[in-house]
This record gives structure tokens, sequence and C-alpha cells, in this order.
């Protein structure tokens, strides 16, 4: 079986019933009825109908096991008018593995925006060990517009989805036409549906699945953009969060764009620790034997392959393919070493290692869609459902003048000279739509625990720290030398015990742990960073993790 990938409820302003002996005051955790919407009684009712449903769980596959069951729900499209649009959420079970030591529900998130979690259990089940298994049925869903759950398009070609652009001065406008062309096919092809595709009400879905099954509260494991959902989770319904792990963190005030070019200036002390890694190790792989004359040997053969790109299996590979690249391989310096020396053979007409040279076969931003094995789900999925997210959670963070993208681009191309330009150019979201609400501002006691390794590619080290003081009732897990993008699990006893005895007994840290990296830790590390996914969570081939 192949398998796919493993990233408040009331919409106005009064108090409901969600489920019996669960009633809430939701005025705080949605937007105001619109004076189009209905009355607070009828709302009220048209929840009501939500919360009475009654999944009908069902073998997800024929070759899956038998105990990993599935169903479908319905949720509002508009939580504002509840009794308007219905859409479909996917949703999926584990139970636990003994009823009498269960503790209550784990849902969990791959990350994303885009990823399809529907399949997390399985890889759950993997991970944890059997005591937490007894503790928890295993949850898993697939986001609003994602995957199975009403998939969201934007009918968008494959070089279309290709997002990070270098700045160049000759293709900026190109670029500024495909960034407004991607937004309107999105508003084309589904503009009634993408305002609602948020990162808050994916959070009301999943407070809404909480109050079908009877829960009093949820715990959580998320990976990636998964850490930004919970901590949107603990902000809307703090009085129904329990355990919650927020591995790989985004930095909540800087939701999107800011968290893009996180990816620029994360870089960069990266790509110095790397110079200083390989000088050491220059006898070996005769790159430098200074960090200075290792950083020359790289920007030299970025030059030379923009003069005459370097043929990897008969695909060029220019300087921008080359920094592209770089960027994510730094923060493993061997990875990057043993990559950066076959390059060197490639663009000396040598045979060269094509598995080492993977990090370099083009951009990173090429083919990102999510393709599913259900022929419903359309190829730009992924994509669409991120640009959904990116834009719509916030789009005051999006200017609207083309202009300021160049400028910023070119200032961060100065300033993080490997991927500044990548990260500050032109974006789809400077064309998207107004978003519906504002940004969530996180700010909460809620316990929680937050796991970062010290070298993450896509969430760097001071994100997982500005998510751990917004969140002022969490601890936090640090990793020093932890190379990759995602902790739990990784073999280190340090971080794994910590986490598992978390889920375990609820009780954080007294104080924030720091653990030191593990040669095997950081082994697995590097195999999820070159396969793009997160551990436990495989994505589809084209699905590469975002946040």
């Amino acid at each position: 079986m192949r398998r796919r990938c493993l990233a408040p409820l009331l919409a106005v302003s009064v108090t409901a019933t969600l489920a019996p002996a669960l009633a809430t005051s939701t005025a705080t955790a949605a937007p105001a009825a619109t004076p189009s919407a209905v009355s607070s009684s009828t709302a009220t009712g048209a929840l009501n109908w939500y919360v009475k449903q009654k999944p009908q769980w069902k073998r997800c596959e024929a070759a899956s096991p038998a105990e990993f069951e599935c169903a479908t729900i319905k949720v509002p499209l508009d939580y504002r008018v509840p009794g308007g649009k219905r859409i479909d959420l996917a949703i999926s079970r584990i139970k636990s593995t003994a009823p009498d030591k269960r503790h209550g529900v784990l849902f969990s998130n791959p990350g994303g925006p885009g990823g399809q979690g529907l399949y997390m259990p399985l890889g759950m089940q993997e991970s944890l060990p059997e005591s937490a298994q007894q503790e928890y049925d295993l949850i898993g869903f697939d986001p609003r517009g994602v995957g199975q759950s009403s998939p969201v398009s934007c009918d968008l070609e494959l070089e279309e989805e290709n997002w990070l652009r270098p700045y160049k001065e000759e293709t900026f406008d190109k670029d500024v036409a495909w960034a407004r062309d991607v937004a309107n096919k999105c508003k084309e092809k589904a503009g009634d549906t993408l305002p609602h595709i948020t990162t808050r009400n994916t959070a009301r879905d999943m407070d809404l699945l909480r109050a079908i099954l009877g829960e009093k509260k949820i715990s959580y494991v998320g990976y990636s953009y998964g850490t930004y959902l919970g901590a949107v989770y603990t902000q809307l319904f703090p009085g129904r969060a329990d355990r919650f792990v927020l591995d790989s963190a985004v930095d909540p005030a800087r939701a999107w764009r800011g968290m893009i070019q996180w990816w620029a200036e994360g870089a960069e002390p990266a790509f110095d620790r790397w110079t200083e890694w390989a000088a050491e190790r220059s006898e070996k792989y005769g790159l430098g034997d200074t960090p200075k004359r290792v950083d020359r040997t790289f920007w030299d053969l970025v030059a030379q392959a923009d003069e005459k790109p370097i043929e990897l299996d008969g695909q060029p590979i220019n300087g921008d393919d080359i920094r592209s690249g770089m960027r994510g391989a730094v923060f493993s310096p061997e990875y990057a070493t043993e990559g950066f020396v076959e390059l060197k053979k490639a663009a000396a007409g040598e045979p060269a290692s094509a598995k080492k040279l993977a990090a370099f076969a083009g951009s990173e931003g090429t083919g990102t869609s999510g393709v599913s094995d259900a022929a419903e789900v359309p190829s730009d999925n992924m994509t669409a459902s991120f640009w959904a997210v990116v834009c719509g959670d916030n789009s005051a963070a999006w200017s609207r003048d083309p202009e300021r993208y160049r400028r910023d681009a070119i200032e961060d191309k100065g300033q993080y000279p490997l991927y500044g330009d990548f990260a500050s150019s032109i974006k789809p979201c400077a064309f998207w739509d107004k978003s519906v609400e504002p940004a969530t501002k996180v700010n909460n006691r809620v316990g929680s625990l937050v796991v970062q390794n010290e070298w993450d590619s896509q969430t760097p080290l001071p994100s997982g720290q500005a998510l751990h003081a917004d969140l002022k009732g969490s601890k936090m897990v640090t990793v020093l030398n932890g190379e990759g993008h995602g902790v739990y699990p990784n073999g280190n006893a340090c971080t794994d015990g910590t986490v598992t005895a978390y889920l375990l007994t609820g009780k954080l840290p007294v104080k924030d742990v720091t653990c030191k990296a593990t040669a095997d830790s950081n082994a697995e590390a590097r195999k999820n960073q070159k396969r793009e996914a997160l551990p436990g969570s495989p994505l589809p081939e084209r699905a590469l993790d975002r946040f």
C-alpha cells in the first residue's frame, strides 16, 4: 500500500451548547456576525446539527490495517453563516490499544500549509511507544481544502507552481505577471471558497471534531506549519487544549511573508558554519583551508554556472539553482560539503554522484503540488491550499505594490546573498483579496511543549524561540547542534524521553530542556531533509513541506 501524507467554533457572538455538558462562550473565538448572517438562534441550531453528526467509520483502504478507520463529516464553509454551504472534512483514527487506560484523543498535523494529515495516525502508530498508544485514540484529518477534504484547485500548470523565483531585473516584470495570473486563476476557479481556507477556520474544524467525538479537550502533535495551527487553536480555545507538542515552530508574528524571509535570514549563519566546517576538513574535501577561501570557492562556482550552466543528467544547473539548493543543504555541513564537491566535479566534466547532487537538481520551488492516489484530488491542490492560507491568513502582511517587492529583493539579496531575493521577491499574495478576518495574535498561557533543532532550515531556531515566548505557559526543548526539520521522534533519548513523558503524564518539564544532538539523530534528520518530509509523515513525492 502506498501511504499518503501524514503543517472558536461559533461565529456569532452568542453562547451556544456544542454538545451535552460542553457549553461554552465563543464571543472571542470567532468574528461577529455580519448583517447578512443568519439570526443567533438559527446559527445555534445550525451548529448543533453539525455537532450531532455521527461519523460512519470504516476501514480506510482494503490494504490498510483493519484498525485504521476513516470517515467524512460536514463543516461550515463560513462559520459566520453556519447554515450556509457545507464542505467535507476527511477524518481518521486508530483507537486506543487499551481502553481502560485511555486518556483521550491525540490530533496531529504534518505541516504545509497544504499537507495531508489523514494518514498521520499510521505514522504516529509506528513512532509512538506502546504506552502512548494505550493512552490515546490517534486522530488524523486532511485540513479543509486539502486532500480528501473538499480539495481546492486553481487549475495551475506545473511551471506556475514554481514560486520561489530569484530576482532579476530582466525577468521581474514576467514574475509580476506570473504572480498576478496565479492570484487571478485562483479567484476565478475557487473565489467563493478560498477566503475560508484559513488557519483559524481549520482550528474551528478541529474544535467541531472534538465536540463530535464527545471530548472535552484534545491533545495534539503538530509539525512545522502544524505548530502555528496548534498555537492558533490554543488562542481560540484555551480551555480545550490538553497536551500540545509543537515541533519545529513557526513564529506567529511573521505569518506569512516573514516566515518565508526567515529562510534567507536563517541560511546565513548556517552558511558561515558550513564554511568553517569545510575549512577544517580542507585536506579531505579541498574547498579551501579557511572559511574565507571556502566562501570564495562557492561563489566562484556560482558565477561559473551563471556563465555556463552545469549539466546534470541533461538538466542545466545555473548559479541560482546552486544558491537555492545550498540554502537547505548548509544546515547539514557534511551533506552540503559532499554535494558541493560532486557539483564541482560535474562542472569540470568529471563523473559525479547523482545521489549526492540531489540538493542542486533544480529549484526548490518547482513542482510542489500534492499528488494523491485519489483521482478527485487536483494535481495543484497543495499549492492552491498553500496560497489560500499564506495569502488569506494575513493579507496585511503583503504589500500591494510590486515595486516594494523589487526593492526588498534587491536589498535582501545584498544582506542575505544566498537566498534573500528568492524569499523577498513578488508572490501571488500581492494580488490576493483582503483577508476575511485579521490574523490571530498568539499570546496565552496554555501549557505546551515547543521542540526545536538548533539548525533547522525551514523554521530556524529564533522562530521556535518566538513561539515559546508567545506561549507563556510553554516549555521548550532545544536540540543543540540538532540538524533537520522535525525533531520527534529521532532516536535521541533526551528529546524523545521529554516529549513522550509529557504526552503520557501531561506534566511539562520544570524548566526548559537543552539536549545535545547525537550522530544517529542528525543522520535521521539529514534523511528527512533529503526527502523533504517529516518523521513519521511521508508526504507525496511532489509535496515539499513549506513550514
